[in-house]
């Protein structure tokens, strides 16, 4: 039972004993710094209720808590603010409970509850990962491992683009200008290469369209009577009607990317259960919309497009299939999100990690879905998030247009080595110890930092400051587990023992107040979709471990029992750190 759970059960037996009035709830909040307290009762609800003054009202329920709930030592009432100090002992006891549990604060599914299926990544087969991806990737996969830490049963998914003009574009550069390159000859990941002839693409597209205006045309015309701009579509309608080696290069080049797309994956630390493909999902949906016509749902202009008007619910009519039978977007989304619940029966919810310039699109598709009857469409919800940018000019690649995601990590490994070696703690290291903890500090330093702020929120990434040793940083958090660890190293005395009993300092009471609340937060953060809540409670509880390291003697405590017991509770808010770094998909170094 919680402290909240007791307190609530404790304090309506004192109203219904005091003033012969039932009360549903009670509402807590945090004892501001300057009081004395570690729970505060806000009192003023009950004052329209029970018809008296906040002050008495506080003191009488305080005095009522002291009397007969073990847990409450003393109170006192500041305006209609009861504080309530708990006793060391609730701590102790407390404490004891958790301290050899390694996934405190994690939920394991219940039998027979809906999976949630995070859908993310979803790149084109055109071009390699840049740092937009980045953060969809970390996003999604913290997400997911957030939704499984609070109990969930998860499946990570994403949908690849991998057909369409543009990736006929490179399709076509590679024929013109290729020389048979392939990844082995030429030393390239397979998305390098195929993303080089797509750029080739681009600039053979453009010195046409300029040769064209020269020549009279306008802009709009030159675009439209470019030869490349033609070649390119009359490739894709051969690829829609199954040119044999058409459909071979496709499958040649778009493995090249997969295998460079695996790599990104892998160096980043992410993962998926299931792939979709367009390819294989674009003609999905078709059938659906018969079925809509058929109930209503959809409606068919003279022109034999059809449509459906969401005026009523503050949208707009929207096309779900064009006049000559082809199918949209929208379309192929409805078609794919039936088509996952079919392969995963289990699934009642889905997550889309998708930028924010598709939130209206993922509002239509909702209200579609719920329309059509589908009763997980209720539990369909868009993880919007805003773009991130660099400080101009850093990292940019040789297009210079986009930070590439390959080079970004690379970049930050070697930031994270030169800020390491300017420092000067790595004695006794192997190089390839070296390489595994620039690799880890810099990576965490990304994921931290990008993880940080809510999702919804554009961000500025600035790669330098990101690899901080101090402030809220990935490789300040990870600094702190590291001197953890060498605490534990070093305690040459059996702290298996409980301990109990115990008068806590001031600062062990605030830690494990601190670990406390990480049950709690993993539940806010899977309930609000944010990695951004356990990230900042990892910084919050890392300061207060700080604060403690610095006015409380650990291994240098000549008491035993407290020396055995300060040694557990760093263990304890190191495995918290841990965890918590677990679910923003970062390592922890055991030495730094």
């Amino acid at each position: 039972m919680t402290l909240h759970h007791t307190l609530t059960t404790h304090i309506q037996k004192a109203v219904l004993e005091l003033f012969n009035i039932s009360i549903e709830k009670v509402e807590f909040q945090a004892t501001r710094k300057e009081f004395e307290g570690d729970i505060t009762m806000v009192v003023f609800p009950l004052v329209k209720v029970l018809k008296g003054n906040p002050v008495e009202i506080g003191n009488q329920i305080g005095n009522y808590l002291v009397a007969n709930v073990n847990e409450v030592a003393k109170f006192n009432v500041v305006g209609g603010f009861l504080n309530i100090v708990i006793s060391d002992a609730f701590y102790v006891e407390f404490f004891n409970t958790i301290k050899n549990n390694d996934t405190f604060g994690f939920v394991a599914p219940k039998e027979g509850e809906k999976a949630v299926m995070v859908e993310y990544s979803s790149p084109n087969t055109n071009k390699p990962l840049h740092l937009g991806h980045i953060r969809n990737n970390l996003l999604g996969y913290s997400v997911a491992e957030i939704l499984k830490a609070s109990g969930k049963k998860v499946y990570k998914t994403q949908i690849i683009n991998d057909r369409g003009i543009h990736i006929c574009k490179s399709m076509l550069a590679w024929q013109k200008f290729g020389n048979g390159q392939t990844p082995a000859s030429t030393g390239l990941k397979g998305d390098k290469l195929v993303g080089n002839f797509y750029v080739e693409f681009d600039k053979q597209y453009k010195k046409e369209i300029s040769e064209l205006i020269a020549q009279g045309k306008t802009e709009d015309e030159a675009k439209k009577l470019a030869p490349s701009i033609l070649e390119a579509q009359q490739m894709l309608l051969d690829w829609e009607n199954g040119k044999p080696e058409v459909i071979e290069l496709w499958k040649t080049m778009n493995q090249w990317v997969y295998d460079g797309f695996a790599q990104t994956y892998k160096n980043l630390g992410v993962d998926f259960d299931s792939y979709y493909y367009e390819s294989n999902t674009y003609l999905l949906g078709k059938e659906v919309v018969q079925f809509g016509l058929e109930k209503g749902i959809f409606e068919k202009d003279p022109d034999g497009s059809v449509w459906i008007d969401l005026t009523a619910d503050g949208l707009d009519r929207k096309i779900v299939l064009r006049s000559d039978g082809t199918a949209v977007y929208m379309t192929q989304d409805i078609g794919t999100a039936i088509q996952r619940v079919k392969d995963f029966p289990d699934v009642g919810g889905m997550v889309y990690t998708v930028g924010n310039e598709q939130d209206y699109h993922f509002k239509v598709l909702f209200l579609i879905l719920k329309k059509l009857g589908f009763d997980w469409a209720d539990s369909l919800y868009h993880l919007s998030y805003g773009m991130v940018e660099l400080p101009s000019g850093k990292m940019k690649s040789r297009e210079g247009t986009v930070v590439d995601a390959d080079d970004l990590m690379a970049e930050m490994t070697t930031t994270a080595q030169s800020i390491s070696e300017e420092l000067g703690k790595l004695d006794g290291y192997s190089d390839e110890e070296k390489s595994v903890l620039f690799k880890t500090i810099g990576l965490g330093a990304l994921k931290y930092y990008m993880l940080k702020v809510d999702p919804k929120k554009q961000m500025m990434f600035n790669p330098e400051e990101s690899v901080d040793f101090a402030g809220n940083t990935g490789p300040f958090i990870q600094y702190t587990y590291a001197r953890i660890q060498s605490i534990l190293r070093k305690a040459d005395f059996d702290t298996s023992v409980s301990i109990s009993g115990l008068e806590l300092h001031e600062k062990e009471k605030e830690l494990i107040k601190q670990v406390q609340l990480f049950p709690e937060v993993i539940q806010n953060a899977a309930e609000n979709h944010s990695p951004a809540l356990i990230a900042n409670y990892t910084y919050d509880l890392v300061k207060e471990f700080n604060s403690f390291y610095q006015q409380v003697s650990i291994l240098g405590e000549e008491n035993h029992d407290k020396k055995v017991f300060r040694v557990q509770l760093s263990k304890s808010v190191g495995n918290t750190i841990k965890n918590a770094f677990q679910l923003l998909g970062i390592e922890v170094p055991e030495r730094m």
